[in-house]
Formats: C-alpha cells, structure tokens, sequence
C-alpha cells in the first residue's frame, strides 16, 4: 500500500473544471459522527470547488444506517435503484453493501482501513471492475510510539473495538504487532453496539495502564461513554481518530477527516470526467495531524510532555 506524495496531493488538489451537465452523487455512511460527517462535507465541498454544485448541476444525496448493517444494505439497494453517476461509500461496512449490490454504478470508498481485506477489491493498483476509493490505514505504530512517549512506563494496552468491523479488527492485529515490539501487551474488550461501549471500558478498569480507540465507528459513536470510564479509572485514552480529541480524548495522531474527503471527492470528480473507476489506483489518505487535550490529561493527573506539546498540531483548550 503506498502513501500520496506531495505531487500526488497537489494532482489530486487541481482537477479540470466540471463539465456543465446535471450529475447525481449518492453518499451513504454505518454512522453518524464528527469524523465520517467531516468526510461527507469534505467531498460535497470537492465537488462544488470543480464546478458541481448543488442547486445548480449537481443532486447530492445522503444517508447514515445509524449503526445498523441492514440498514446499510437497503440504502444500498435503494442508492443503486436511483441509478447516480456515483456512490460514495463512507466506512467499511457501508462500502461493503454498496460494493456487494452493483457491478456497474462506479463506487468510490472512503474511510476504509484494509480494502483487500473487507473484500472490496482484489488490489490496490488499477483495481479493476466499478470501484476504487481512498483508505484511512492508521498509522498504527506510531500510534504506540506515541503512547509510549507520553507514559514511558506503559505495560499494557486496553483496546475497545468492534469485531463485527474487518477494519477494526485488521487494526487491533497491527496494535498487537507493534505493541510486542515494544514489550507492550494488548487486551482486547469487545463491543459489538454503542451501547455495549460503557461496560466494556468498565472491563478494562484496573488491567490496563491505557486505552487504545482505533477508528471503530462503534466505538467513536460512542466515545463519551469511554471517556467518563476512562476518567473515573483515571486511565488516558487515545484515540486514532483526530476528532475524538475535542471530546475527552487524551491525544491522537491521525488524518484531518476534512480533508479525507476532500481527496475523496478529488477522485469522484475524475469519475464524473470520464476515467473508469477500476483504473484508479487506491491511495492511503495523506496527512497525519498530532491533536492534544492537556485538559483531558490534567484530568487523570497526567502532565503531556513538552515534546508532544512543541510538535502538536492542535491543541484543544
């Protein structure tokens, strides 16, 4: 799996103008939460800033399945049935029903952790077929080095992840690699629904020195109730998702979900001007922004050093 260079961001960033005709782009995410919705906003605005725009030549629909797979498979049928130009698949579970119900509608993913994985694709170059998109490979390791920085002494590592979610459990695989690399043990508490999320964080109250919440939509929807479990315990919780910072979170080091979108939508518009989508090769999103909450920390009686202070890129007050 390769990374965008710089040139490829700026390719990426300039497209021709769109043409002057009437497009329809259907967008359907598993959830509603800050991340995915930012993804959503970043490829209406990515369109609109290629000249499809909406009242004018462009119809962009949107629906969430609110955590729910079947719901995700009719909006799914029901996308396809309203026969868009294309559908923008946000998460691994919703891309999986848009993917599995047509061949032929051009699908462009995004949010997606391992693509070859959730069987959405065979490979990652010219993927063939109607559908390419855009992973949100988390940069897993550096996700440990980072808790390790902030707690030297850190021993084991909680994680809080969905099952049902092939993403989230590619990603706890790649946790336990690189934690074992560091002498770092990893326990697993599963929650399969958002409000299963409580009870989980409780189970890891006392048996771990931190919490891992990788970019599990379950989780994240329900990330509040970590957090009070988290601060109750006085255990830091990390996340992979930037926008959970704001929320309790102690830190994460993860992708401007903005701007996921915004390439997304970079993609949806080589579509909609004439490339097939088999023929573009899948990317991991570029860009890793550095979030902080000292306040969160201060919270569970824990000073971030000065390191992760000087080299955040953004610190919530």
């Amino acid at each position: 799996m390769k990374f965008l260079t710089a040139a490829a961001i700026a390719t990426l960033a300039f497209v021709q103008p769109a043409l002057a005709r009437d497009v329809t782009v259907d967008v359907t995410a598993i959830v509603e939460h800050p991340a995915l919705d930012a993804v959503r906003d970043g490829v209406k605005d990515a369109l609109g800033e290629a000249g499809f725009k909406v009242g004018e030549n462009l119809t962009f629909n949107y629906e969430s399945a609110q955590g729910n797979p079947g719901t995700a498979a009719q909006i799914a049928r029901q996308f396809i049935g309203n026969g868009p130009d294309v559908i923008v698949p946000i998460s691994t579970p919703s891309a999986q029903a848009v993917v599995s119900a047509t061949r032929d509608i051009p699908i462009v993913f995004s949010a997606v952790t391992d693509p070859v994985g959730a069987q959405l694709v065979k490979q990652l170059q010219k993927p063939g077929g109607n559908v390419t998109g855009l992973s949100d490979l988390s940069p897993v390791a550096d996700h440990v080095a980072l808790i390790k920085e902030i707690i030297p002494s850190v021993k084991t590592i909680g994680v809080l992840f969905n099952p049902g979610e092939t993403n989230s459990v590619t990603l706890v695989e790649l946790l336990k690699k690189y934690g074992a690399e560091q002498g770092i043990a990893v326990v697993e508490s599963p929650a399969t629904r958002s409000s299963e999320v409580q009870n989980a964080a409780r189970a890891l109250s006392g048996r771990v020195d931190a919490i891992y919440v990788p970019t599990d939509n379950t989780i994240v929807s329900a990330l509040e109730s970590a957090v009070a479990v988290a601060v109750e315990s006085k255990l830091p919780l990390f996340t992979a998702d930037t926008e959970s910072v704001s929320r309790g979170a102690v830190a994460a080091l993860g992708f401007n979900y903005y701007d996921v979108g915004k390439q997304t939508g970079a993609i949806v518009v080589r579509i909609l001007n004439g490339e097939k989508a088999g023929d573009i090769d899948i990317n991991v999103a570029a860009g890793t922004d550095l979030v902080i909450n000292p306040a969160a920390a201060e919270k569970i009686g824990l000073t971030l050093p000065k390191s992760i202070i000087d080299r955040a890129t953004k610190v919530i007050k």
